[in-house]
């Protein structure tokens, strides 16, 4: 039988308590902090900058989907080499009592979610039901996610808590980490009407009753990368931004305590994306090593902020 899940709403928990719940499925709301709302406020002036006389949420009823894709080719990648950000990240970890020592993230992404007729592709993929952990996210994955704007019920995120537990049939055995990096990322932007990648999703009916949280701008939604979930079909009238990024404890890492895989099936890890929040060093290659299964070696293990990445879209990674 399955463990019931929880969602902890402000609870004055540790992060070891935390890191324990939601690797058993349960989710967790932060309160804004002094820097989550920094962090927000940095994401609303570059959307009106970049969409200037527009209002960002209002784009779809002013612009082409191929120019709202063009900003958001520049937009995006923009915000997550913002200086700023790796400075307001260990920050939020500190404000939640988060060891930093200890604590690997990676790059903060800005999402998008445009009314079902304008933009769901490509730079504004609109994700299907999925776990982060069919994409080669590993178990230990933590997924720190909040909105830029206020959400409503039909322009958020929504989760399907009832299959943390149980395996949902799914094709991540077509995917592999290294060769998406390769092959797929830096190409988000083109794909403007639809999106012909290849990506892992649900192969059988999903039970259609979800979650929807709807936390204030700043504030976060804590869960598993183990944790089924999906961007809402938007039918809200106005375009949803959010941030996220994701984290792993060494500790954990080390001692390959995380959530249990139930049917991921993918290749390659996503480990060498992180760094730590001190100093912006990479996981130690002996951690790393702990889950490479081999296919290391037929791709290159790209790093974000490579040549490669720099100045392009790697806004094509799972999320909502």
């Amino acid at each position: 039988m399955n463990r019931n899940i929880s969602v902890h709403v402000e609870s004055p928990m540790t992060d070891e308590e935390r890191r324990r719940c939601l690797y058993q499925g349960d989710i967790v709301i932060l309160p804004r902090t002094p820097a989550s709302a920094e962090l927000v406020a940095l994401a609303d002036r570059m959307l009106v900058e970049a969409f200037a006389p527009h209002h960002p949420r209002e784009i779809h009823e002013r612009l082409t989907p191929e120019d709202a894709a063009a900003v958001l080719a520049k937009l995006k990648p923009a915000f997550i080499h913002h200086p700023a950000c790796k400075v307001l990240i260990p920050q939020i970890m500190r404000e939640h009592g988060v060891d930093v020592e200890k604590l690997y993230f990676d790059v903060p992404r800005m999402r998008s979610a445009y009314p079902s007729d304008f933009l769901t592709s490509g730079i504004a993929y609109a994700f299907h039901a999925h776990r982060d952990t069919w994409y080669s996210a590993p178990q230990q994955q933590i997924n720190w996610w909040m909105p830029i704007y206020p959400l409503a019920p039909d322009n958020a995120m929504a989760f399907y808590p009832r299959y943390f537990a149980e395996a949902v049939r799914n094709s991540s055995d077509t995917f592999n980490y290294y060769e998406w990096n390769e092959k797929n990322r830096a190409s988000a932007a083109s794909h403007i009407r639809e999106d012909t990648r290849v990506q892992p999703r649900a192969m059988e009916p999903l039970d259609a009753v979800t979650v929807r949280l709807l936390p204030q701008p700043g504030s976060i939604i804590l869960f598993s990368a183990a944790q089924l979930h999906e961007t809402v079909e938007n039918t809200a009238g106005v375009a949803r931004y959010s941030i996220d990024f994701r984290t792993v404890h060494l500790d954990d890492v080390l001692a390959r305590r995380g959530a249990p895989n139930v049917d991921a099936h993918c290749t390659g890890t996503t480990m060498r994306d992180y760094l730590r929040a001190t100093d912006l060093s990479h996981l130690p290659e002996d951690a790393v090593q702990m889950y490479d299964d081999g296919t290391e070696a037929a791709y290159r293990t790209l790093y974000f902020g490579d040549k490669l990445a720099q100045g392009q879209s790697v806004n094509g990674s799972p999320g909502s």
